[in-house]
């Protein structure tokens, strides 16, 4: 019988999300090694470390277990650990609040863990082999159920002094229109305590809401774009003041960071007419006479967050 396989210097990334915790490894040259995915113990701590602990024991067993320097893991939460009191905040998923996340994790592990915004590592995934490859300067979006940032450069995340490095959904969307038929003025109630909040607006829910407003009914943001592809004018009308608000938010990224690639990533990325419509857009607010800056869907989707989990650690 032949040896199993054996990858000493395999990379593995953790993604913890709201409805599934996802594991993948990679080789030293962003080849997929193995994936798998468990639904996430809904409201249970110890459920979460526990589940995680499972998937590394998987891994550590296909890829071939280093007895003398367990693997270490990179993990992408929906959250950031705080540089003060080292505990986790901001996480939409609540109960990793407040906790010492990490340190539990590398005593469950029993191995060393980086640990970063599920942001961030998309950032790190797309600046390394991904839609931003070959950039210095990468700022990626998460647009889906909230709205996140992320900011690469040279390949390895920007945390900054507060470890809030990208933190663009809770800055106010730029520029507000001020006839009433717009409503921006003071936007909707954040959950973060502020009030129109970038979140409130490009989210996905933040885009039904915005055309619940206008044209009534109940549609979710997929049938809202589906709607506006068979021709419903209110969903079009929806759908540009969508355009015209990421536009103004991602100009004022432009102006303060002047990245080479915006990726944007979640479920709204997925709205191909975005990428023709927003750089048609953005050069009204952008301070320079050109705008060199390219707009990309995330090259591995859905996957890049777990693999840029991995790349952490790809420089030891």
């Amino acid at each position: 019988m032949p040896d199993a396989p054996f990858y000493p210097d395999a990379l593995i990334g953790i993604d913890l999300g709201g409805t599934k915790i996802e594991i993948a490894a990679l080789d030293r040259d962003g080849r997929l090694l193995l994936r798998e995915r468990l639904p996430t113990p809904q409201g249970d701590y110890r459920g979460i470390l526990g589940t995680i602990a499972a998937l590394v024991r998987r891994a550590d067993s296909h890829l071939g277990s280093c007895t003398a320097a367990p693997r270490p893991v990179g993990v992408a939460i929906p959250g950031s650990v705080s540089p003060l009191t080292g505990l986790i905040r901001n996480a939409n998923s609540t109960v990793l609040n407040g906790t010492p996340f990490l340190a539990d994790l590398e005593r469950t592990l029993q191995r060393p863990v980086r640990l970063r915004n599920d942001a961030n590592c998309l950032a790190v995934s797309e600046a390394v082999d991904g839609a931003g490859s070959g950039s210095r300067v990468v700022f990626a979006a998460i647009l889906g159920t909230g709205v996140g940032a992320g900011i690469a450069i040279d390949g390895r995340d920007w945390l900054g002094a507060n470890a809030i490095g990208g933190e663009w959904g809770h800055n106010p969307l730029p520029w507000a229109r001020l006839p009433v038929a717009w409503r921006e003025s003071p936007g909707p109630a954040c959950w973060c305590g502020q009030r129109g909040c970038v979140e409130t607006w490009l989210s996905g829910p933040g885009f039904a809401a915005d055309h619940r407003a206008r044209a009534g009914g109940g549609m979710s943001a997929p049938e809202i774009i589906a709607a506006m592809r068979a021709g419903d004018s209110a969903a079009r009308a929806s759908f540009v003041r969508y355009c015209d608000r990421l536009a103004r938010a991602l100009a004022s990224v432009i102006n303060l960071l002047d990245p080479e690639v915006v990726v944007l990533g979640g479920g709204m990325s997925n709205v191909a007419e975005l990428y023709a419509e927003i750089p048609l857009r953005w050069g009204a607010w952008v301070f320079s006479d050109t705008v060199r800056t390219r707009l990309l869907p995330a090259r591995h989707g859905d996957s890049s967050g777990v693999r840029g989990a991995a790349w952490l650690w790809r420089d030891g």
